[in-house]
């Protein structure tokens, strides 16, 4: 303790209302995350599984977790490695963007799965795919601009090379031509 004590003298509804903002301004920055479901069965089709998995790609993006749950029916629940496969298929085919967070493992009729979304991941292939857009960008572009060139003259060997082409493609007809006109002479001369 301070010697003489010291106390500040001071507003108490001003005190409350800026602890008040505080909390409100750290609530809003929270990241409010949720755990989604998605449900799958063993006999799923594969435009089925294809358009559940475009569903939990989104749900990983946005930053929720997924709980993969698959069904079993009837006689299905006698083969769990039908329903494992799938789930493998599942992270198989997220890749690196998500993680388990708990083991694909049987409650009942239903075999479940949670996946988290894995930050650093997805952030690498969002720079990557970025930098892969950026590049194509770069490359396509030189070769616009010498394709809008409508006044473009060409050099000296330009034009000596395309007319070696053009040469070059007569010949070929001409030599097509003739073959194909000998053919037919001595079939009409057979024929007489």
């Amino acid at each position: 303790m301070a010697n003489p004590p010291v106390c500040r003298i001071m507003d108490y509804g001003k005190f409350r209302y800026e602890e008040a903002q505080k909390a409100k301004e750290a609530r809003r920055k929270s990241i409010h995350v949720t755990v989604k479901e998605v449900k799958f069965r063993p006999k799923i089709g594969k435009g089925d599984f294809d358009t559940k998995m475009r569903h939990l790609k989104e749900f990983l993006e946005e930053g929720h977790k997924v709980k993969v749950t698959l069904q079993f029916r009837g006689r299905e629940v006698a083969h769990p490695e039908l329903g494992r496969k799938i789930l493998d298929d599942v992270i198989v085919t997220l890749g690196p963007t998500a993680k388990v967070e708990n083991q694909a493992r049987m409650e009942g009729r239903n075999m479940t799965l949670v996946l988290a979304p894995d930050k650093k991941a997805q952030d690498a292939l969002r720079k990557a795919a970025e930098a892969e857009r950026n590049e194509t960008a770069a490359a396509a572009a030189p070769n616009e601009d010498s394709e809008t060139h409508e006044d473009h003259q060409p050099v000296g060997d330009e034009t000596a090379d395309t007319a070696d082409i053009v040469d070059t493609v007569d010949i070929v007809d001409t030599a097509e031509a003739s073959v194909a006109s000998e053919s037919a002479t001595p079939q009409a001369s057979g024929d007489e």
